[in-house]
C-alpha cells in the first residue's frame, strides 16, 4: 500500500519549481526560497489553486519548522493560546525560524481570533513567522494585511493556456504511474471545466480512474444532472421532495448546479422571477465558499427559489 491514498497528497509538490504557477509569482516564492528567509505572508485566491501546497514547499525547501492549522476547524481562540503558543515560544530543533500555516483563515473569527492573531505575530516575531492563507482576502482584517506580504493567486488571460498545458502534462504522467488508461482529449476537457483548481481536478480523475479508465464516459457523468427535474420540484414546491434530489446529488459541486439553474431559466421561470434567482444565487455561491454542510447550503438556497420564484 502507498504511503498516500489521495493523489492531491501523494503528487504534492515539495518544491516550488515544481509548482504550477504564473511565472511571476514562482520568482517571488523561489526569492524567498533562495534567501533562505520567508516573511509573514498572506495568500489569496479561489481554492484549489495551490496557496497551501506552496507554503510548505517553501518551508520544506529552507528546512523549516512548521505547523499547520486549519483555520475552519480549529480557528478558536484556544487554538491561539495552546498551540500556537505552544509552538512558536520553543527553539527550533534545526536553529532557524519557526512558522505557523494558518489555511483558510478567512473563518477566523474577525472580532476576536484575528485581532489576538495580530498580537502572537508581534510578540513572537523574533522566533516565529506565519503563513496564512485565504479565498477571501477582504475577510481578513487590515492589521493582520499590514504584517504581512500580501500575494494574490491570480491568472489572467495569457497564462491560462500554458498553465493548463503544464497541469495536463502533469497529469498525464500521474495517470501513466497510477496505471491507468486515459483519453488525452476527456483529461483535457476536465481540466479545462476546473481550472484553476488543481485539487478538484486531481480528486475527480482519481474517482473516475477507480474503474480503471477514463474515456468519454465520464463526460456523460459530468453532465447528467437532471436540472429540469429539480425545476418541476421547484415549481410544485415540494420540499420534501427537493431534499430528496439534494441528497441523491449531494457529490455534485454547488456551483455547478447554481450555474446550471441559471443557464436554464430563461425557458423554465418567468421572466421577472429571473432577477431574484440572480441575487439568489450570487448569494449561496458566496455562502458556498464557507460553509461546512454544502448539502444543507445547497437545500437552503433552492428552499429560497422555490419561496421566491415564479415558474412557466
Amino acid at each position: 500500500m502507498r504511503e498516500q491514498f489521495l493523489w492531491v497528497e501523494r503528487y504534492r509538490p515539495r518544491k516550488i519549481e515544481d509548482c504550477i504557477l504564473p511565472d511571476e509569482l514562482k520568482n517571488t516564492f523561489q526569492k524567498f526560497v533562495d534567501d533562505g528567509s520567508i516573511p509573514n505572508l498572506l495568500l489569496s485566491g479561489t481554492a484549489g489553486v495551490g496557496k497551501t501546497t506552496v507554503a510548505r514547499a517553501m518551508l520544506e525547501q529552507i528546512n523549516a519548522d512548521y505547523i499547520v492549522i486549519n483555520g475552519s476547524m480549529n480557528g478558536n481562540i484556544d487554538t491561539l493560546r495552546n498551540d500556537i503558543r505552544n509552538f512558536a515560544a520553543t527553539v527550533s530543533f534545526t536553529g532557524g525560524r519557526k512558522y505557523v500555516i494558518l489555511d483558510e483563515a478567512d473563518y477566523l473569527n474577525a472580532n476576536s481570533t484575528q485581532p489576538a492573531l495580530r498580537n502572537f505575530m508581534e510578540e513572537y516575531s523574533s522566533n516565529c513567522g506565519f503563513i496564512l492563507t485565504c479565498n477571501f482576502a477582504n475577510r481578513i482584517i487590515p492589521p493582520l494585511h499590514s504584517r504581512c506580504s500580501v500575494v494574490e493567486f491570480k491568472i489572467n488571460g495569457k497564462q491560462k493556456a500554458p498553465l493548463a498545458k503544464q497541469f495536463m502534462d502533469r497529469v498525464n504522467t500521474i495517470l501513466d504511474t497510477e496505471g491507468v488508461e486515459y483519453d488525452k482529449k476527456v483529461v483535457a476537457e476536465l481540466i479545462m471545466k476546473h481550472f484553476p483548481d488543481w485539487r478538484r481536478v486531481l480528486n475527480e480523475l482519481q474517482r473516475y480512474a477507480a474503474s480503471g479508465k477514463i474515456d468519454s464516459g465520464i463526460l456523460a457523468q459530468m453532465d447528467n444532472l437532471d436540472i429540469r427535474e429539480l425545476s418541476k420540484l421547484l415549481k410544485a414546491r415540494d420540499f420534501t421532495s427537493m431534499r430528496k434530489w439534494v441528497a441523491t446529488n449531494s457529490s455534485t459541486d454547488a456551483n455547478m448546479l447554481f450555474r446550471k439553474l441559471y443557464d436554464v431559466s430563461t425557458e423554465t421561470m418567468q421572466s421577472e422571477s429571473i432577477p431574484e434567482l440572480v441575487l439568489i444565487l450570487a448569494e449561496y455561491q458566496y455562502k458556498a465558499a464557507f460553509v461546512v454542510d454544502q448539502e444543507i447550503n445547497t437545500a437552503a438556497c433552492l428552499t429560497k427559489i422555490m419561496m421566491n420564484c415564479e415558474w412557466n
